[in-house]
């Protein structure tokens, strides 16, 4: 038994070799595809290096914007809170210490009209009467002082003239 030779074909996944007739056909085609993936692969080349180059420079642009923006906001910040104080200094330098001084006040009041303390106005009241009273005193001992002095009874009629009658059971 002899072998016999083997033919040989190329496997089926191999491309086979085109043909000479299809060969003008195909190969301008082919060459433009082949320069585009080269103008790709150049741009992405350029891109990468412009990119990085760009992205730097939005960087610094952006943390130049942020430092001016911040430096505004940190002005106008500064400014309303020295507007707010000024206006709450005002505001509460009046109408918020008359209004706690008023509660403050009645507050007192109520607890010393609970304890049976006179106000203000019947003390102002009591004053001017014992004021007049002084007076009044200072008048009648002057004009006592002016009038002769009647005569000193005897002891025992200002002795009778004190004690009361009695009264018959």
């Amino acid at each position: 038994m002899t072998a016999k030779p083997r033919k040989t074909t190329p496997p089926p996944d191999a491309p086979a070799a085109p043909a000479q007739a299809d060969a003008p056909l195909h190969a301008p085609t082919h060459n433009i595809w082949l320069a585009g993936l080269g103008a790709l692969a150049s741009a992405q080349a350029n891109a990468q290096a412009e990119g990085a180059k760009a992205f730097e420079s939005l960087v610094q642009q952006g943390l130049a914007m942020q430092a001016r923006t911040q430096a505004l906001a940190k002005e106008q910040w500064t400014e309303a809170t020295q507007r707010m104080g000024s206006l709450t200094a005002e505001a509460s330098a009046v109408g918020s210490w008359d209004r706690l001084g008023g509660i403050f006040e009645g507050r007192v009041a109520r607890a010393l009209a609970s304890m049976g303390m006179p106000t203000a106005p019947e003390i102002v009241a009591l004053t001017r009467r014992v004021e007049a009273l002084e007076q009044a005193l200072a008048e009648r001992a002057s004009a006592d002082a002016a009038a002769p002095a009647p005569a000193p009874a005897s002891a025992s009629a200002s002795a009778a003239a004190r004690r009361k009658p009695r009264s018959p059971r």
